[in-house]
C-alpha cells in the first residue's frame, strides 16, 4: 500500500485493489488538490475543505456517513465520533449535511488505516477499545481550531497504540488558516524533529513494534 499527502485532511491510500482518496478540498485553503483519481472517496463532514468531491477524477463511489460499505474490493467502516457544527448548511457536492464527524476504517493489503476526519474530542478508553482497538496506520489531526489540538492527539495515540501515525490538518506552506505547526505535535511525542518522505510504502511484514511517527512531504504537483 501506497500513502500519499495530498495536503489539509487529504490522503490518497493506493492498494493492489483500488485507491481511496479521503476529505478533499477546495481552492478556499490557499492550494490547489493534485489531479488525482479515485474508485472510492470519504468524506467525514460536510464543509469545503473536507467534502471537496468533484476536485477528484474517477468514476468513484462517494462515502460520507456511518456504515459497512465494500467497494472495489475494499472493505470500509464509517463511525461517528465527535460532533461538528454546520449551521445546517447543505453540501453543494452530494454529501449530507451534518453535525456528526465521521471517522473511517479502510482494509487495504491486509492493514487497517483509521482517518479520524475533523475529530475534536478524544474518545474514552472504552469507545475506543469497542470501535477502534485494531488500527495498524492513524491518520490524525493535530493543528487544533475545530479538530484536534497536539496534547489531544497525542493522547489519542497513546489510546490507540498505532503501528504507525501520520499527522495531518496542520499549518503548512500556502494555508491561510489559523491552525498550529506539526512541530507541537511532534513535541508532545518527544521528538525533536522527524525527517519528511515523499510517500509511505508499506506492508504488514513491515511494521515497526513501537508506535512511529511519519510525516509525508505535501504533494503539490499535478500527475
Amino acid at each position: 500500500m501506497e500513502i500519499t499527502w495530498l495536503g489539509h485532511s487529504c490522503f490518497r491510500l493506493r492498494s493492489r485493489a483500488a485507491t481511496v482518496v479521503t476529505d478533499p478540498y477546495g481552492k478556499d485553503l490557499g492550494l490547489t488538490l493534485p489531479r488525482v483519481r479515485a474508485d472510492i472517496v470519504t468524506v467525514s463532514h460536510a464543509a469545503d475543505d473536507h467534502d471537496y468531491v468533484k476536485g477528484v477524477k474517477g468514476d468513484f463511489k462517494v462515502l460520507s456517513g456511518p456504515g459497512e460499505y465494500e467497494v472495489s474490493g475494499v472493505f470500509i467502516t464509517g463511525l461517528v465520533l465527535g460532533e461538528r457544527k454546520t449551521g445546517g448548511k447543505s453540501s453543494k457536492d452530494g454529501a449530507t449535511a451534518t453535525d456528526r464527524n465521521t471517522v473511517f476504517l479502510v482494509e487495504l493489503d491486509g492493514l487497517t488505516v483509521c482517518h479520524l476526519g475533523d475529530l475534536n474530542t478524544v474518545p474514552t478508553q472504552a469507545m475506543m477499545e469497542e470501535s477502534l482497538s485494531e488500527v495498524d496506520v492513524l491518520l490524525v489531526p493535530v493543528g487544533g481550531g475545530e479538530s484536534l489540538n497536539a496534547s489531544q492527539a497525542a493522547e489519542v495515540v497513546s489510546l490507540l497504540e498505532p503501528h504507525i501515525v501520520i499527522p495531518m490538518h496542520y499549518k503548512f506552506r500556502g494555508s491561510d488558516l489559523k491552525l498550529d505547526p506539526v512541530s507541537k505535535f511532534l513535541k508532545e511525542m518527544g521528538l525533536d524533529k522527524v525527517e519528511e518522505q515523499e510517500m509511505l510504502k508499506l506492508d504488514r511484514s513491515g511494521l515497526p513494534d513501537e508506535t512511529q511517527v511519519v510525516l509525508l512531504e505535501l504533494k503539490s504537483k499535478d500527475e
